[in-house]
């Protein structure tokens, strides 16, 4: 598993599941369910993983659709 994204906007990250989805790329988000002990205030960031396989095609998808990906 490599991350792929790492954000605190839970929209980027709902539209980065939905692209990836449709390009049959299975994405696992990751940190989700930490709002619970942030106090839903949104300051830890959530991610998204593909499998190793993925990561590359993943990448390209998010940057045609103009989602910063970090390195």
């Amino acid at each position: 598993m490599k991350e792929l994204l790492r954000t605190n906007d839970p929209t980027i990250i709902a539209f980065a599941t939905t692209l990836l989805a449709g390009e049959d790329i299975k994405v696992f988000p990751l940190d989700v369910n930490m709002s619970a002990l942030e106090g839903s205030i949104g300051i830890l960031p959530r991610r998204l993983m593909v499998v190793d396989r993925d990561h590359f095609r993943a990448v390209a998808i998010l940057r045609d659709n103009d989602i910063e990906i970090d390195g």
